[in-house]
């Protein structure tokens, strides 16, 4: 029995759809989405198949971006898409079939009632990561990590495409990301302006066509990378103090080790004493670097 969301409300609701070579499985995926909301958007981020017109066939409005522009293009042209006609809550999810459209409901449900304004379906919450392969149970766990490092909102699932938002979150989201830490900033920047987020449990299919569109190491490092320097950026002392207080951690070993040569031999060992002296200096002026653009943010802050 499939709950159209106009049972549980008045709000009108979009299904937003990025993807990339997706004739496989869009058709399915739109056709199950419209079960349950207004509206079905696909944004065919430059696809070389025939991802738009299968997409069509089933019923969804199409837009087309003429070259490949990555994840985070495909979201914000979603969100654009919802604010420039009305619609109350937007539903992200994949074109791939990972995301079950059948837990759209569970997503938009919290917001309609008006418990959040932006829920994450969460792969790991309440301890559901059963059918989640190891290896990238192991990359999300680091990157939800530093996501909540980065954060003021904890969550277990940071990496989630599969989310809801409703028009308050979607006004208030302003990022410029690209590629694939749209996930990450979304949280990081609307937890910021005091939006309200939720997560609730979802399953993930990850014997779909065309699962990995993207190098897994190359897709890490370029979220890694970008959630470092929003840390850097809101957090200078946790990334230049942490970092800065293992460099002498790690100079203070060198040099008792270096100390303990010379105490036994009477001989200065050269290469320790000169990775002890590089190392504290470099550990100090990291230090000293957090110390400093830490109280750049609380001013920028306060004003």
């Amino acid at each position: 029995m499939y709950e159209h969301l106009s049972t549980v409300g008045t709000a009108k609701v979009l299904a937003g759809i990025p993807c990339y070579n997706e004739e496989v499985s869009i058709g399915s995926v739109v056709l199950k989405a419209h079960r349950y909301v207004d509206e079905v958007l696909v944004i065919d981020d430059g696809s070389k198949d025939d991802t738009a017109r299968v997409a069509k066939k089933a019923g969804a409005t199409v837009i087309r971006h003429e070259k490949n522009q990555g994840k985070a293009a495909g979201v914000k042209t979603a969100i654009r898409y919802a604010r420039e006609h009305p619609f109350d809550l937007l539903v992200l999810l994949d074109g791939d079939g990972q995301h079950k459209p059948e837990e759209i409901p569970a997503l938009a449900k919290p917001i309609l009632y008006g418990e959040a304004d932006l829920v994450i379906g969460s792969r790991f919450l309440d301890g559901n990561n059963g059918s989640v392969p190891i290896y990238r149970r192991f990359g999300q766990t680091i990157l939800t990590l530093l996501t909540n490092a980065a954060s003021v909102q904890k969550t277990t699932d940071s990496q989630s495409g599969f989310r809801a938002l409703n028009r308050t979150a979607m006004e208030s989201l302003t990022v410029e990301s690209d590629g694939y830490s749209i996930e990450s900033d979304m949280i990081s920047h609307l937890a910021e302006k005091g939006i309200r987020i939720l997560e609730t449990p979802i399953t993930a299919i990850y014997d779909v066509p065309h699962k990995h569109k993207k190098n897994p190491f190359s897709h890490g490092y370029d979220i890694v990378a970008a959630i470092f320097g929003e840390i850097g950026y809101k957090r200078p002392m946790l990334l230049f103090g942490l970092t800065g207080a293992i460099l002498l951690c790690a100079s203070l070993f060198l040099g008792s080790y270096a100390f303990t040569i010379f105490s036994d031999s009477g001989v200065m060992p050269f290469g320790f004493t000169v990775a002890f002296g590089i190392l504290l200096i470099l550990g100090m002026l990291l230090i000293v670097a957090g110390l400093i653009l830490n109280s750049l943010v609380v001013i920028m802050s306060r004003k």
